[in-house]
């Protein structure tokens, strides 16, 4: 019995020893702020996912956990083939995917069913960090080069199944952990010329007829308020209802009338700002604020060009996520399918993000390695 129990005193110390505390504080408040907002989004219709969200929680956090204890060069010899094996799933998606609501982004196991995606929201900063990390006193042009297909391939497959949103996510953490390792300003600004000379073709022949007519809604929600304006409209007059202060916990018409749509997933922005205002948005978006600066500070204390280039991506995936998810419900871009972090309901996409922040929190507590 005492064996047990010196164990589990040494775990539990050595678990402690890789947490960091102000990161894991600030992600607290922003769960703590996710569970009082998912109740208030479904109380009156389903009590349950209250219950199924503190299982979510509870299990992402026991992934942080483990996550934080794994040093960072251990974490690195995964990489690769962690980008493989989700390319590899995501291939098996587009030839044997099961298809839900018109969209083939997951595939069956039998027993279950799994959205590769979500691996390739790790997968594809940790894959270009150890490139670049293996690569870093050689650097040509050629290595981005190779470092872009790496990017292109699994984020034309998700934007394929249809999955705008996660492409989105996808392609922005890899392009950061390049951007990070040194991609010249010209080279971005010749991408930049081509993206936009592009933008005929991307509209033509890439985006779906759902998409487009996202993008023209966003331009004017009017247009078909019933239809494809309908999620804009009623997520904007919730936020603009809440004033300076919200009308209170539990007391949002708009949500509790259910004119909010997708109130306890992509659209919990709109709830929270209808209950709590302004001066909960700006809570909200300092404790945000913090969570990318202390991201940020932990990779530029990073010991190797892998552990630094993939805090840094992290982070600002985090800050992508906020940003889409926020401006996506206010009105000011196209409607995608990104959660807020952390106050959104729902596992996997928990589970992933508390994913990187256990990276985060590795990267910061392992110093020498």
């Amino acid at each position: 019995m005492s064996t047990i129990t010196n164990r589990l005193k040494y775990w539990t110390r050595q678990t402690v020893a890789h947490l960091d505390f102000p990161l894991l504080l600030i992600v607290l408040a922003l769960m703590g702020i996710g569970l009082v907002t998912v109740y208030s989004a479904t109380a009156s219709a389903n009590f349950s996912r209250l219950n199924n969200q503190l299982i979510n929680m509870a299990a992402a956090l026991a992934v942080m956990l483990v996550v934080s204890r794994i040093p960072p060069h251990k974490l690195m010899r995964f990489a690769v083939w962690l980008y493989l094996l989700g390319v590899i799933l995501l291939i098996g998606v587009f030839l044997f995917g099961v298809k839900v609501n018109g969209s083939q982004r997951w595939l069956s196991l039998g027993f279950t069913r799994i959205q590769p995606s979500e691996i390739m929201k790790i997968a594809m900063p940790m894959m270009l960090a150890w490139f670049f990390h293996k690569y870093e006193s050689e650097l040509e042009l050629k290595h981005f080069a190779i470092a872009a297909v790496i990017l292109l391939l699994p984020t034309l497959l998700i934007l394929k199944q249809p999955d705008l949103g996660t492409s989105l996510l996808v392609g922005a953490a890899g392009f950061f952990v390049i951007f990070f390792a040194g991609l010249p300003w010209k080279i971005m600004l010749g991408m930049g010329v081509a993206a936009g000379a592009a933008l005929p073709f991307i509209w033509n022949l890439v985006l779906r007829d759902y998409q487009r007519r996202r993008v023209l809604t966003l331009i004017d929600p009017t247009s078909d308020p019933l239809g494809a304006g309908y999620h804009i409209i009623q997520s904007t007059i919730a936020i603009g209802s809440g004033g300076p202060f919200g009308k209170g916990w539990l007391n949002g018409t708009q949500t509790h009338l259910e004119f909010i749509p997708e109130k306890h997933t992509d659209f919990i922005f709109a709830v929270f700002s209808e209950e709590w205002g302004l001066m909960g948005n700006i809570v909200l978006l300092i404790l945000f604020a913090l969570l990318i600066v202390r991201g940020l500070m932990i990779a530029s204390s990073a010991p190797t060009p892998f552990s630094r280039l993939l805090a840094a991506a992290i982070s600002l995936v985090l800050f992508i996520y906020a940003f889409v998810n926020m401006g996506m419900v206010s009105g000011i871009l196209p409607v995608v399918g990104v959660p807020l972090p952390f106050i959104s309901y729902g596992g996997t996409a928990l589970a992933t993000l508390m994913l990187g922040v256990g990276i985060l929190m590795s990267i910061k507590t392992h110093k020498t390695q």
